[in-house]
């Protein structure tokens, strides 16, 4: 050590003439390079240190409000399901940075407003609350919110201890059933959003809320039938199903599935399994209350038929990205953040821009636009004569069995073939559903009897021809209302041909001054069922003669 001094005192420079001060000299027991060499590197870390700890406070300072939060959440016995916690972070003011009023919603606890390249820091909850509640059910299942302003997904968590973290649950019921001209009343339908709870072993849906709506009966209950056509004869065959207000302190049923999409709930009771009121009463109203969902919607259907889930399978998924549940034998409690119960619905075949029922303006071409894309349908402009001369416009005709049969069939289609067209008659059965429809689309030209047959109308091309063979009996408001209006808001040519009485079979059951001849409205008077006894049941035989104009009219529509 000391010729180590020795050497530096030689090397170095004295910076004046008069004696080194005696404080060096108690000095000299240390190197003097690497005392410099630590003055330095301790200033350094001292400094690294002060920055890293202020960096590090400035990014974890909202993790401790939140902390206190899950802490609150979690001190109850019993627990919730939570796994992970993404924090946005972000140097900008954050709701998570101050503590959260009583009446935060968990979107508005995990609003941070970041962007789509900001980070994101996973805090792990610990293990100690990474539980399920103790009398919950193990399979219980957490779906994840996702944030408006990201791309991060955020997981999803209730605990009845914790009131600062639910929503404030409504409810609203359009049971405005009547409407102009339409002799047929509306069924109600509710919508409903917040904490919804859907218990179809107690044919139930839980409403919790803080509050009850006026919509409620003295018990806090609204009773509702499902089905989208509101006939007196059928409603009691329809499962009835209880919405209850409840609060929060009450303990509803906990939750054993979640979900982040809107439920709907509905019947295929009724006259369901007839294909116009499987399209009226079921499809069409489905289209008109969930299309917008784009897929994310989950349907549960009362009365549940599985041949009826098994026709309808195409369109039904092409609806909802997820598998029918069946509200008659389900055992869980389903927990929404929105749904429907009931379905609304508008006049039969007939979609009309309404502000309430129909806010989006949809039409029924929309609806066969969207059963082309379902049922994967080739085709949406029919023929036009003189483009291909090689080919023959192409007319279904579509054969019935039971009543309003077309008795002399051959003979139409043999004066059909003579003008030019190239004929198929078939009966609509309800066989497998897209073959049938795949059928109806490739052709140009639908004709039929009166009759739900006559449903086919929606596989046709946009811009085909239906002609429609109307019986005796005043039947043109049916006709026009059920099939014809239809057909042009579906944007079809129509041609319509009104029977008279000596090609009626009613010439052959009653005599001349029947009042089915002489006054036709009065039978209409007596009800559906003097008019499905008398007029419904009438086959018909055409007068070829006065029937062949039709068939011309559907030809020069094909030339347009």
């Amino acid at each position: 050590m000391a010729s180590s001094s020795a050497a530096y005192a030689r090397n170095s420079k004295p910076i004046t003439d008069r004696k080194q001060p005696k404080i060096v000299k108690n000095l000299s027991k240390i190197e003097p390079r690497k005392l410099g060499v630590g003055l330095v590197a301790g200033c350094c870390l001292a400094l690294l240190t002060y920055i890293s700890l202020a960096k590090l406070f400035s990014i974890y300072s909202p993790v401790f409000d939140i902390s206190r939060t899950l802490s609150k959440s979690t001190s109850s016995p019993s627990g919730t399901l939570v796994e992970t916690v993404s924090i946005p972070n972000s140097n900008s003011s954050s709701s998570l940075s101050k503590e959260p009023d009583e009446s935060a919603t968990i979107n508005e606890l995990f609003d941070s407003k970041k962007t789509e390249d900001d980070p994101v820091l996973d805090i792990p909850v610990p293990k100690e609350i990474d539980r399920v509640q103790d009398n919950a059910p193990k399979d219980i299942q957490s779906t994840t919110l996702r944030d408006s302003n990201s791309k991060t997904d955020f997981p999803q968590f209730y605990d009845k201890e914790t009131p600062k973290v639910q929503t404030e649950s409504k409810i609203a019921c359009d049971e405005n059933s009547k409407d102009e001209g339409f002799p047929y009343a509306r069924p109600t339908v509710c919508e409903m959003t917040g904490d919804l709870r859907i218990s179809p072993n107690e044919k139930s849906v839980y409403l919790v809320s803080s509050s009850q709506s006026t919509v409620f009966d003295q018990n806090g209950e609204k009773k509702v039938r499902p089905y989208a056509r509101k006939d007196d004869f059928l409603m009691p065959s329809v499962v009835e199903v209880t919405v209850k207000s409840v609060k929060p302190e009450f303990e509803p049923p906990k939750c054993t599935k979640r979900y982040h999409v809107p439920a709907v709930i509905f019947s295929v009771a009724g006259y369901t399994g007839n294909f116009f009121h499987d399209m009226t009463d079921v499809l069409i109203p489905l289209f008109l209350t969930t299309s917008h969902f784009k897929g994310e919607v989950q349907y549960f259907i009362t009365n549940f038929k599985p041949y009826w889930v098994n026709r309808y399978q195409p369109i039904l998924s092409k609806l909802s990205n997820y598998d029918v549940i069946n509200f008659d034998e389900d055992k869980e409690v389903h927990c929404f953040p929105q749904g429907f119960l009931g379905l609304i619905r508008d006049r039969d075949l007939i979609i009309y821009p309404n502000p309430t029922r129909n806010p989006r303006n949809y039409s029924m071409v929309d609806f066969t636009r969207f059963l082309r894309s379902a049922l994967s349908l080739k085709r949406d402009r029919p023929i036009i004569l003189g483009e291909s001369p090689k080919m023959k416009p192409r007319m279904l005709i579509i054969s019935r069995e039971g009543t309003r049969k077309l008795l002399n069939q051959k003979e139409v289609v043999a004066m059909a073939e003579d003008l030019g067209f190239d004929v198929i008659l078939k009966e609509a059965t309800r066989s497998e559903l897209s073959s049938y429809a795949e059928l109806v689309n490739s052709c140009d030209v639908l004709l039929a009897v009166h009759g739900a047959g006559l449903t086919n109308q929606i596989f046709l091309p946009t811009e085909a021809v239906l002609v429609q063979i109307v019986p005796w009996g005043k039947m043109d408001w049916m006709a026009t209302n059920f099939y014809g209006q239809p057909a042009r808001d579906m944007k079809l040519r129509y041609v319509e041909y009104y029977i008279d009485k000596e090609e009626s079979t009613l010439m052959e059951k009653y005599p001349k001054d029947h009042i089915v001849f002489t006054d036709p409205m009065a039978i209409h008077a007596q009800g559906w069922g003097s008019l499905s006894e008398i007029i419904m049941k009438q086959d018909v035989r055409v007068n070829l003669t006065r029937f062949k104009p039709s068939l011309l009219q559907a030809l020069d529509f094909l030339q347009e």
